[in-house]
């Protein structure tokens, strides 16, 4: 099918992403927190870990850097940085093995008053293989280490060290603050292109069609050449994998698009800032999910995220997340016996109220001489194995949403239920080991997958004439080398916004 069905897909998508990935009780206690000036406080509700040491910033990169890392922290709204963080289909996670940058520090004076190069602050996600939890870290990048060529990281190096340390160039959001920064999230509307009319597309059915936030382009490639390079030059525009466009500013104010020439230096003519061009970020080259969503009719101004929200709907305001809650248990009925009969939470256990205790001991005792057992206790125990709301608790639980998954299942069966062998059980046994795998990567004691897959041996150092690591091979192998684990952290598929 064309053009419009794959729109569709791709909006379902975000809405069940919208639906689970933030929930409103973290917005919330992060709003809460931040407002009251603990920005700590804020990012520890949102799930964001902080790789850095604000108290140790003076001492390490000056005074005037410590500063104004400080006062990007206290802007910072991470529960709106998980909302607009890249994120890949077909589940809607986090994009793995990423590092966005979130400010660049240029002009500053390291310690004893020298000029010191410039300084990132990046938010990075985990790799695919320890992304329980759907955490992310803060930390501030300076470049690799001056004087010491660049070195393939060995498969054995400390899981601490993230796989690709480097800013990416196409996800990076220093220059769109309003995705992060709670005192500039009005600019969303201005920046999306919710204050104009959507574009219409020349040819539906090619690109650039829906999604691509063609009307944009102009600006935000203007926007991109005044922070990095001359005020006239190519940006390159990704649109998929093997299309790219060229986009040059003209001094009229128009910009002249035409298709990338195709290998991985993208040009091959001209100096080499004409064979490296400039990336248009991935939050520029599409229309945002969310306004998106809401000219589709899929969602309504409550569904978002509040600052956002008020960005795109301007007369809505929206009051602090309250929470969706946990699923309401009433009574529910099952035909038993050529009857109705009830069963419901009682005491904090699931329990069948028609049936007197003298009855269900003897049908207990009936199941365990391989008996068939009553209708109202096949259902409690398919209740217990796959309950209704099986797909909310493995949706929740696979964007980090611990708490909101354990009260759906309480509100289900009761706090004081033993889960027995099924569905539920195993996808809240495997939530915990990959978090445990997470804690691994985290501490540093994995430097790898899963313990079921062998771990490559460490890659051999360049020689001299080489700047790059040769990976060793075994004397009876005779196709190619087995790509390491830990390089296994980009998805195949990227979620399009």
């Amino acid at each position: 099918m064309g053009t419009p069905a794959r729109e569709d897909t791709r909006l379902s998508l975000w809405r069940r992403v919208r639906a689970y990935a933030v929930p409103p009780t973290m917005i919330e206690t992060a709003t809460a927190r931040r407002l009251a000036g603990d920005w700590a406080g804020a990012c520890a509700a949102a799930r964001v870990d902080l790789d850095l040491a604000p108290r140790t910033l003076a001492r390490t990169h000056g005074t005037e850097l410590a500063a104004r890392v400080r006062a990007d922290l206290r802007r910072l709204a991470p529960d709106l940085l998980r909302w607009h963080l890249p994120r890949t289909a077909p589940d809607g996670l986090l994009r793995p093995g990423l590092t966005v940058t979130l400010a660049v520090y240029a002009a500053h004076e390291g310690p004893r008053g020298r000029q010191a190069r410039p300084v990132h602050l990046v938010a990075r996600t985990a790799p695919a293989w320890a992304d329980a939890g759907q955490r992310i870290s803060l930390a501030l990048w300076d470049g690799p280490p001056a004087g010491t060529p660049p070195r393939r990281r060995s498969a054995y190096a400390p899981a601490t060290a993230h796989p690709h340390p480097h800013p990416s160039p196409r996800f990076r959001l220093d220059l769109h603050r309003h995705l992060w920064d709670a005192t500039r999230a009005a600019e969303l509307r201005t920046r999306s292109g919710a204050d104009r009319r959507p574009a219409v597309p020349a040819a539906p059915d090619e690109p650039p069609g829906p999604g691509w936030a063609v009307d944009r382009w102009a600006d935000e490639a203007r926007l991109l050449l005044a922070a990095d390079g001359p005020a006239a030059g190519p940006v390159l525009v990704r649109l998929t994998a093997r299309h790219r466009l060229l986009l040059t500013p003209e001094p009229d104010g128009g910009v002249r698009a035409e298709p990338a020439p195709t290998g991985r230096r993208g040009s091959a003519r001209g100096d080499r800032a004409d064979r490296r061009p400039a990336v248009l970020p991935d939050a520029a080259t599409w229309t945002p999910p969310d306004l998106a969503l809401l000219r589709a009719g899929l969602v309504t101004a409550d569904d978002l995220h509040p600052l956002v929200a008020e960005a795109l709907v301007p007369a809505h305001r929206s009051a602090l997340a309250t929470g969706r809650g946990p699923v309401e248990a009433g009574a529910r009925l099952v035909e038993c016996q050529g009857r109705r009969h009830r069963i419901a939470l009682v005491d904090g256990v699931l329990t069948p109220l028609d049936h007197d205790p003298a009855e269900l001991r003897r049908e207990e005792l009936l199941v365990a001489l391989s008996g068939t057992p009553l209708p109202c206790l096949r259902a409690i125990d398919e209740a217990h194995r796959v309950p209704e709301g099986l797909t909310g608790v493995r949706e929740r639980l696979a964007h980090g949403d611990t708490a909101g998954a354990l009260a759906v299942v309480e509100a289900l069966l009761g706090p004081d239920a033993t889960l027995r062998d099924g569905p539920l059980r195993r996808a809240l046994e495997r939530a915990a080991e990959r978090k445990v795998l997470h804690g691994l990567y985290r501490a540093g004691l994995r430097a790898t997958g899963p313990g079921t897959v062998p771990e490559p041996p460490p890659a051999a150092a360049p020689g001299p004439d080489h700047g790059r690591a040769r990976r060793t091979r075994s004397p009876r192998s005779t196709g190619p080398a087995p790509r390491p684990l830990d390089r296994r952290d980009h998805p195949r598929h990227a979620l399009a916004r």
